[in-house]
């Protein structure tokens, strides 16, 4: 039995959303690569226009992980597609399947809205979330590069 729920993430959720994606960056070593707030945050996934969606995990009503994920489009498949930018799970969490039921209901919302594709990219030090990710069905593309170009401010 689990004693988590999946659900939508609310304007609410903004500062713990903020929190779990600070511990993720603490997780992939990135910290100094958060620059920004919960504020800018709720702005973006609440706001209008809204820039990206969550969905969150809760247990006892503490977030205890998140999915955040945004459309995309694929000319090739003349469809859009979501993109997962992130899932993470508290450490003391990962084991009872509630990663795999965020990637899950992401999933099911690109299915359900007939997008193409569900994409998204892993770390290559990180054996286990490639292994989870395979395990799940997933194709790691090893012919596929990420291009990149910031802008500061």
């Amino acid at each position: 039995m689990n004693d988590y729920n999946i659900r939508q993430a609310q304007k609410e959720d903004a500062i713990a959303i903020f929190n779990l994606i600070q511990e993720l960056a603490v997780f992939e070593k990135l910290t100094h690569q958060v620059t920004g707030s919960p504020e800018s945050l709720a702005d973006h996934l609440f706001g209008t226009p809204a820039y990206a969606e969550a969905i969150v995990a809760e247990s006892q009503g503490q977030l205890i992980g998140f999915a955040l994920f945004f459309k995309t489009y694929s000319t090739f498949l003349t469809k859009p597609g979501l993109y997962l930018e992130d899932i993470f799970v508290r450490e003391i969490y990962r084991g009872q399947g509630i990663g795999k039921d965020l990637l899950k209901a992401v999933t099911q919302i690109a299915q359900e809205r007939d997008y193409g594709r569900l994409e998204w990219s892993v770390l290559d030090w990180n054996e286990n979330a490639i292994g989870f990710y395979q395990k799940m069905g997933a194709e790691v593309l090893p012919d596929w590069r990420i291009c990149r170009v910031t802008f500061e401010g």
